[in-house]
């Protein structure tokens, strides 16, 4: 037998039995390395032996290297001395080992991002923490609310055609196409010390109040350099039109910080719970809103914040998101990131864009299928949100209003019509957003930690059975979404108008929570894993005073915060919970924002079509009376809609196979 690679002799068979090991782990053929060979090359890492032997100790005499390959032998690392006395060791391949390991950890610690601090919620009870986590969705719902109730009335009455009031509608597409997206790549990569999100949102909140106050006064602030009123007609329209833009901008941001803001500080076991919480604070929000917008404010304020309905209504808009917002930034707490990771840095100024192409070019398939049900839906949604006020308002004035009834402000009229079916819908949003949860199950599914009592234990756990998943109660909101609105062309009474608005109420809560949560649990699982203290990789409770048990616990004060591990040691370009949340909740609102373009430009040529003049209903009744018998423009393209969702029920049923 002739010498190995390293020099020695082979030693003789151990006497007795002997585990023994693969020659092709031993590398035994291989020819002795040189000194050249032994040198570390800088561009590319050394082989992470230490991944798939036993944990190596320069005292054991526990392990026999033949090259650079440690070779595990049963015997205690603490001492060595079971070690088969023939076998030799050489002390220069322990250096060897350990300065490969050294620099390897070293190369990847220069690539990993490194952070300072832990998330953490303030809050006694996981339900306070999560109210507190997702409280700025009220305000961001009630402003959306107001804009989708009013603005298109207030347009109209300004004396804006249909087709080019669906045009200014391109501002909440092309804001949620370029905005959330790239706040979200540059949230991802900031280094505030106020945290990623929190700053950005506060920003966000601060121009759309101000821009809410702009939209509401905008005749005013025209009246200012400008007293003939038909001189000021176009420069008021011309404002309106950019403050709308400018809130719709705005107005993205913050909510695509705050969406990040929950997957940054929720684990992947409470994902679902967050976007549901996220759905139920809209849901109160958007409840507010048009419960608001129901209600003729200038009778049970007067005019002291202001003379018309819509005046009042962004006053209220900006004192919901300016508050709802300062409390969620006050009761949570962000990790701050010190440095992103080296590959990150220095790519020149499209940096931001090429890193949303590539992301977009190479998503995984559950979130590719996420993104495409979420498109197909939202061709659906488009026209509902942004013109179902003023479908049942028109469906009214139409069918149901007195003939000889004259109203002085149709607008408002219109706008308080539509707001009470809107009710009814928020009502019903608000109610699912709250039972839902319950019937539904997670798509991590976690066993209830309070014990029930034996008499319902029996009924509990055949419930538990029938509970329909989250994919499977998504598509049932498409097909229920697909079934009212095809009926839209048929409604030819206020009351038909209302109900099928109001059957709408729970797909929508389905179509907020669901694929937010898919999203959450698909990035966190990106990331692999969060520990707490003691590094066991799960979580534990937070305080005995809890009746629910929230996971993430390290607590101090009142407070959940949760701890993070270094990156994986895999070399994977997502860190855990959530660190490139922001880029794929900015990606997801692309495939939300594209159809948005899809549907303005359905909703242009069935306004050019159907309905080319302005609009009859805010019309002069005894120039240009609206007609009973032809089809309304806004139910046609609801109808159109409809179609859309049925395809987005096929494409989430996908999520199934994948």
């Amino acid at each position: 037998m002739g010498p190995s690679p390293m020099g020695h002799h082979d030693p003789p068979p151990p006497s007795g039995p002997r585990e023994s090991t693969p020659r092709s782990s031993l590398a035994c053929d291989s020819p002795a390395p040189s000194s050249q060979e032994l040198a570390i090359d800088t561009q590319r890492p050394p082989p992470r032996a230490s991944r798939f032997f036993w944990p190596f100790s320069p005292s054991s005499q526990s392990q026999l290297k033949y090259g650079d390959f440690p070779v595990p032998h049963p015997s205690p690392v603490d001492g060595g001395t079971n070690a088969h006395p023939h076998w030799p060791r050489d002390s220069t391949d322990d250096q060897r080992f350990h300065s490969s390991e050294r620099v390897e950890v070293d190369i990847r610690r220069e690539k990993m991002a490194s952070w300072s601090g832990q998330p953490s919620i303030r809050g006694n009870s996981e339900t306070t923490r999560m109210v507190l986590l997702t409280f700025s969705a009220i305000g961001v719902a009630f402003t959306w609310g107001m804009e989708m109730t009013y603005c298109t009335p207030y347009l109209l009455n300004l004396g804006l055609t249909k087709s080019n009031t669906s045009l200014v509608w391109i501002a909440g597409p092309l804001s949620g196409l370029i905005v959330q997206p790239v706040v979200g790549v540059i949230s991802d990569e900031s280094k505030s010390r106020w945290g990623r999100r929190r700053p950005l949102i506060v920003v966000g909140t601060i121009i759309v109040a101000l821009s809410l106050l702009v939209l509401g006064f905008t005749k005013e602030i025209v009246g200012l350099f400008q007293k003939d009123e038909e001189k000021a007609r176009r420069p008021t329209i011309v404002l309106a039109v950019l403050a709308i833009y400018v809130v719709d901008f705005a107005i993205n941001s913050v909510m695509s910080c705050s969406r990040s803001l929950v997957v940054d500080t929720l684990p992947i076991e409470k994902q679902q719970t967050g976007a549901a919480w996220f759905s139920r604070m809209s849901s109160v929000g958007s409840l507010i809103g048009y419960a608001a917008g129901a209600i003729d404010m200038v009778k049970v304020f007067g005019t002291t914040f202001g003379d018309t309905q819509f005046k009042q209504l962004s006053i209220m808009a900006v004192f919901a998101i300016t508050t709802t917002n300062a409390l969620t930034c006050w009761a949570v707490t962000e990790r701050v990131l010190i440095s992103p990771k080296a590959d990150a840095s220095n790519e020149g100024r499209l940096k931001v864009f090429k890193q949303i192409w590539n992301t977009i070019s190479n998503l995984p398939p559950r979130i590719k299928a996420i993104c495409w049900a979420q498109f197909w839906s939202w061709i659906g949604w488009f026209p509902f949100l942004f013109y179902s006020t003023t479908w049942v308002g028109e469906t009214y004035f139409r069918y149901d209003a007195p003939k000889d009834a004259k109203s002085t402000d149709a607008l408002g009229d219109m706008g308080r019509i539509g707001s009470t079916a809107l009710v009814i819908y928020s009502a019903i949003t608000f109610a699912g957003a709250f039972i839902l949860p319950f019937f539904v199950e997670s798509p991590e599914d976690q066993t209830f930690t309070r014990r029930p009592p034996k008499y319902m234990a029996g009924f509990l756990v055949k419930m538990e059975k029938m509970k329909p998943n989250l994919l499977t109660a998504w598509i049932c909101g498409h097909l229920m979404f697909s079934c009212a609105m095809s009926l839209a062309p048929f409604a030819t009474s206020f009351r038909f108008a209302t109900l099928l608005v109001c059957l709408c109420g729970l797909p929508w809560t389905l179509a907020s929570w669901a694929p937010s949560a898919f999203l959450g649990v698909e990035v966190n699982r990106l990331g692999g894993t969060t520990t707490t203290e003691n590094g066991t990789g799960h979580y534990r409770r937070l305080s005995d005073a809890s009746d629910i048990e929230m996971p993430s616990l390290a607590s101090s004060g009142g407070a959940l915060h949760l701890e993070h591990d270094p990156e994986p040691e895999d070399g994977g370009t997502h860190a855990s919970t959530g660190e490139l949340s922001g880029i794929y909740f900015g990606i997801l609102n692309i495939f939300t924002t594209l159809p948005q373009f899809v549907g303005t430009f359905i909703s242009m040529i069935v306004f050019s079509i159907l309905e080319p003049g302005k609009s009859p209903e805010l019309a002069n009744p005894d120039e240009d009376a609206p007609s009973a018998t032809g089809p309304n423009a806004i139910s046609v393209c609801l109808f159109i809609g409809a179609m859309s969702t049925l395809y987005a029920a096929y494409a989430t049923r996908k999520l199934k196979y994948l």
